[in-house]
């Protein structure tokens, strides 16, 4: 970039001193990103329990901007710092797809694929239950498992809480909660 196409330098070189109009333009014609988009995706910030809704752009099956969405009765179009920087959750290099895992009593993490990772939870949710199965107790029929519980997150909605309720009940977790109430 040559020194003379600083908006600075411009600005103080050239009439419009204050950087009112002229100096204070781009000499590149912007386009947003959002006027680009193929479709608009309504969404919720996945950050805290507040829910403030979200627009997602999407060009070409890829996330291109997010905004607060002004039909929202929670935040009505208005985003704190991390949910402007949701962003990042979908296309920023620093995205993980990859689990970091450390073996029991070992010394080091190693990296696993998702499919590797979800497996092993698979199969850790399944020797849970058999393990920790209970037919009876007291001479009264159960059918449960202490061998896991659920904590549900704050940014859950209510359809969401309900299929986790239904998922860990039929698969006979008593201990189900939502940090919500907590």
């Amino acid at each position: 970039m040559k020194p003379r196409s600083w908006p600075v330098y411009r600005q103080l070189t050239g009439t419009d001193r204050r950087g009112l109009g002229a100096a204070a333009r781009s000499d590149r014609p912007r386009v947003a990103r959002t006027e680009t988009a193929d479709q608009v995706i309504k969404s919720i910030c996945p950050y805290c329990a507040v829910g403030c809704g979200q627009n997602v752009y999407v060009k070409e099956g890829r996330v291109i901007q997010i905004e607060g969405d002004p039909d929202s009765p929670v935040s009505r179009g208005r985003l704190c710092p991390k949910g402007s920087a949701s962003l990042q959750l979908t296309t920023e290099g620093a995205r993980q797809y990859r689990i970091k895992y450390r073996r029991p009593f070992g010394q080091k993490w190693e990296d696993l694929d998702l499919d590797t990772a979800m497996d092993m939870i698979a199969d850790r949710v399944i020797a849970a239950r058999r393990d920790g199965w209970q037919d009876e107790v007291g001479g009264r029929r159960t059918n449960r498992t202490l061998g896991f519980a659920s904590l549900g997150g704050a940014t859950l909605d209510n359809e969401e809480n309900y299929l986790i309720k239904k998922l860990f009940t039929a698969l006979g977790a008593i201990q189900i909660e939502n940090q919500a109430r907590i």
